[in-house]
């Protein structure tokens, strides 16, 4: 059964997340919806990040396995059978029977869109977490600075984290504005569930002034789940790229 991976972009509004669920609209199930009205019958994607509900995507990688090769179509006949979901296979290619979208993966990057701004949201509502207070950018990018390396999260961590460890090695966590638009961008090569969100909330009660840059540490070393800030929305995420190793 020839393999396939997919380059995939979706709006998450939509949907209860990533992951099928009975009875439920998920990224997942509408994929595997059309792949089998594409292919003739069940077919299993796997997806290299769960992301939760609401949560976007604009380079999710996933795998799957057709009976019937079809080489140079699947892209297209995926798009027709997707409609009218906000979801787009951006490419199809042939790949290994060994290459796995989840497993083989070694870097998974994600960008968090906060638009700083006393106006409410036209373009980006759904897209970005309207925060109306003057938030310090400089400040969040040095309290972020200190979440870099390998560290316990468990501050960090839902309650919900099926991960077998809150160890977690953070290559990247950068924050910078752009007129009223603010972005934290972050890479490691995983994370637990709902990590994203919970850094980006710390950090913005940083950036509103209610705590001092040395604090995001404090609350790193204390290990404790009752210490994070506010878990950012899901509407700001974005998983924007994963990577793979090269040839």
């Amino acid at each position: 059964m020839p393999r396939y991976r997919l380059l995939i972009e979706y709006n998450g509004g939509p949907y209860q997340g990533w992951m099928r669920l009975p009875g439920l609209q998920t990224v997942q199930g509408a994929l595997e919806a059309a792949a089998a009205q594409l292919d003739g019958g069940p077919v299993e994607v796997t997806g290299a990040g769960r992301t939760d509900a609401g949560v976007h995507a604009t380079g999710q990688v996933a795998h799957m396995d057709l009976r019937v090769d079809r080489p140079n179509k699947v892209a297209d006949a995926m798009n027709y059978h997707l409609r009218p979901h906000p979801i787009a296979v951006l490419k199809a290619d042939r790949v290994e029977e060994d290459f796995h979208a989840r497993f083989s993966a070694i870097a998974r990057h994600y960008r968090y869109i906060v638009i700083n701004r006393r106006a409410h949201l036209t373009h980006d509502q759904g897209l970005a977490w309207r925060v109306p207070s003057r938030l310090d950018a400089d400040k969040m990018h040095e309290a972020a600075q200190s979440f870099v390396g390998t560290h316990d999260f468990t501050t960090f961590r839902d309650s919900e984290c099926q991960a077998l460890s809150p160890v977690k090695t953070l290559t990247r966590l950068d924050v910078a504005r752009y007129n009223d638009r603010i972005e934290f961008t972050c890479s490691a090569p995983s994370f637990i569930h709902r990590q994203v969100r919970s850094l980006v909330g710390s950090l913005v009660e940083v950036g509103r002034g209610r705590h001092p840059v040395k604090w995001a540490r404090e609350i790193l070393e204390a290990a404790d789940r009752t210490r994070c800030g506010p878990v950012a929305p899901s509407d700001g995420l974005f998983l924007e790229r994963v990577d793979y190793p090269a040839g």
